[in-house]
């Protein structure tokens, strides 16, 4: 409500160079906030249209892959790097309106199918492929989607930000998906076409402000089907527009719509966003989510607690007073493995590469939330949470080369250009190639999500031009420094480890280690999950920044607790069952994938399925190297801690 101008203040033009700085700040970062700069409304306004997607299948297209209207002059806006990468392929269509001027069932376009034309029948088949799967518009008019509102239980609005191209009624006489909002829509193994559409754009007016036109803070949209059949003489009555399952005569679709202006002084621009995501009920859920993984958080905390306080604060005590004694008696727990708790793991090569990686991802994804929890990341701001995690990536390579190189030093590692060739290219390279076969598959498809080749290689020459040698760069003062040094010395001859019970033997400890972590997250990945695959608004990000600071201390905590019960059975063997503790959160999450996929998903068809497998896969090494990492490094400092606290001979 603080956005308003001093009288007078804005163009005529409506431009963002000459708006007031503290409207917008067009000029600055603080435009995140905005998303753009408010358009004025005076004559024209255009409609553009985004890619159709669905939540049937994995495979997005553009609009233009359908057989639409189409505009004659045909302009693309650039897209960012994450709307690339997501699949957006924002166009304008052929729907203009002159600010309030009222249209009424006015034809847009005619397409017309022949039985005997080949090209006219696979047109017609993609569309109807598109009704069978639900396939949804998605409209953008001054950067607001144009949202499709209706009533769900208990009295509620939700406010879709997309429309059906159409509905299917089954052979069988099945109603599916939107044809359950028409009593007309009941022809066994028919279709039928949203072939108009009714718009309502609702404005806030200049003219008590002293600025002039106006702005939009609403645009929605009822779609209709209706059977033209004289197209110079459009009513947009009677019957519905059907499509027949089997195609054998000629048949005409008729494209139209309505368009109407409201006044809507009491919405203001800088909150127009806030219809869409109030119709969205999660918030409860999410305060629920959020005392769920304090409650574990608070468990955890009271354990360690406990352990460093009581117990841990007692050993120390004894072990000391052990010592000064004059009959010192044989040394016993966890101080009984000094000499062998710093020997150097098997594999330290992959740990430190693994440890290096994670580092990366670590700081990526704190800087990333921080930045969306702020309101720069916001959903007006299309592709920008993407394309800030994939320059932010890129940008971290020195974190990850400097500790990957610090630790292999610490493990007393030689081949330090292979440990540094790794950092840079294992596991970027895994995720790399597992994206280049899912594009392979989305552009064999013909779907909008596959990457352009130029996108390809830009990605590659980010990769290899900036961020590898950021790597060798860490890599280079990761060596210069000296070996991290140990509280104690580790002997020459490795120390025996007696028989473990059950409990600590290492796989079942790593399986309870993930259990913890996994809870405190699952409600919010289920959201996420949803965003994704389900196409629904992402927008509470201070609730997932807030998990995601639960989930660092749960780690932290599950694998502080499980390393300090096998130091005391006398298992020294603690560095890569630290990153694995709580790297095995990533396990339970692709099961939870799994589980997503089969309950709560209709994906239908084998690319859509090796498609959401692969994208799952990429999330999953991600997690599993994030997570790992700070098990890792809480582990480390508690076993440097309490050694150091320790006398030993």
């Amino acid at each position: 409500e603080q956005s308003r101008p001093p009288q007078g203040a804005l163009p005529q033009d409506g431009r963002c160079d000459s708006c007031w700085p503290h409207i917008c700040f067009c000029k600055s970062v603080f435009s995140y906030f905005f998303s753009s700069c408010p358009s004025l409304f005076q004559s024209l306004i255009e409609l553009f249209v985004n890619r159709l997607d669905s939540v049937e299948s994995v495979l997005p297209y553009e609009y233009d892959a359908f057989d639409f209207c189409q505009d004659m002059e045909e302009k693309r806006p650039s897209e960012n790097l994450g709307q690339v990468l997501f699949g957006e392929r924002i166009a304008s269509s052929p729907y203009k309106f002159t600010f309030k001027k009222q249209e009424t069932c006015k034809k847009v376009c005619t397409r017309s199918y022949d039985p005997g034309n080949s090209a006219d029948k696979s047109k017609l088949s993609f569309l109807k492929k598109g009704m069978q799967l639900n396939y949804q518009h998605h409209w953008i008019i001054d950067n607001m989607p144009v949202t499709w509102c209706y009533d769900v239980e208990d009295g509620q609005k939700y406010c879709n930000p997309g429309f059906p191209i159409g509905c299917f009624v089954t052979p069988d006489g099945r109603v599916k998906d939107a044809c359950v909002i028409n009593s007309e829509f009941n022809k066994k193994n028919t279709f039928y076409l949203f072939n108009h559409v009714d718009i309502t754009i609702m404005y806030h007016s200049g003219k008590d402000e002293n600025w002039p036109g106006a702005r939009l803070v609403m645009a929605r949209l009822r779609p209709q089907s209706y059977k033209h059949t004289d197209e110079n003489n459009l009513s947009c009555e009677g019957p519905p527009m059907e499509i027949p399952g089997e195609f054998t005569n000629k048949l005409n679709l008729i494209y139209t719509y309505s368009v109407t202006f409201e006044e809507k002084n009491n919405i203001k621009w800088a909150s127009r966003w806030d219809y869409i995501l109030e119709s969205m009920p999660h918030t409860n859920i999410q305060w629920f989510s959020i005392m769920n993984s304090l409650v574990i958080v608070l468990f955890l905390s009271g354990m360690v607690a406990m352990i460093i306080l009581r117990t841990l604060h007692k050993d120390i005590a004894r072990y000391n007073q052990i010592d000064s004694s004059e009959d010192a008696q044989e040394e016993f727990g966890w101080k009984l493995v000094h000499g062998d708790v710093f020997r150097p793991p098997r594999k330290g090569m992959l740990l430190s590469v693994f440890l290096g990686q994670g580092t990366q991802i670590f700081i990526m994804t704190f800087i990333t939330l921080f930045l969306a929890c702020l309101g720069f990341l916001s959903p007006a701001n299309r592709g920008a949470l993407m394309t800030c995690a994939v320059v932010l990536w890129v940008l971290l390579g020195t974190p990850a080369g400097y500790v990957s190189a610090r630790m292999y030093k610490t493990f007393r590692g030689e081949k330090w250009k292979t440990n540094v060739l790794l950092t840079a290219l294992l596991c970027p390279g895994i995720v790399f190639a597992d994206f280049f076969i899912m594009n392979l598959i989305l552009w064999v498809k013909g779907s909008s999500a596959a990457i352009p080749f130029g996108t390809l290689v830009a990605i590659l020459a980010m990769w290899f031009g900036i961020s590898v040698p950021l790597t060798f760069v860490g890599a280079y003062f990761g060596f210069k420094e000296k070996p991290i040094e140990h509280p104690v010395r580790t002997n020459q001859i490795p120390r025996q480890i007696p028989e473990q019970s059950f409990f600590t033997k290492p796989l079942p400890g790593i399986i309870m280690g993930g259990i913890l972590p996994f809870g405190c997250i699952f409600i919010q990945l289920f959201f996420i999950l949803n965003s994704i695959w389900s196409h629904q608004m992402y927008y509470m990000f201070g609730f997932l920044f807030l998990v995601f600071i639960i989930l660092l201390i749960t780690c932290s905590e599950a694998t502080v607790l499980l390393c300090y019960f096998h130091l005391c059975a006398e298992d020294y063997h603690w560095w890569w069952r630290s990153f694995l503790t709580s790297s095995f959160t990533a396990v339970y999450l692709f099961i939870y994938a799994v589980h997503y996929f089969f309950s709560k998903l209709q994906i239908t068809g084998t690319a859509s399925t090796i498609l959401y497998f692969g994208y799952t896969m990429i999330m999953v090494l991600i997690f599993f190297l994030f997570t790992g990492t700070i098990g890792f490094f809480a582990c480390f400092w508690f076993v440097s801690k309490i050694y150091s606290v320790v006398k030993v001979d």
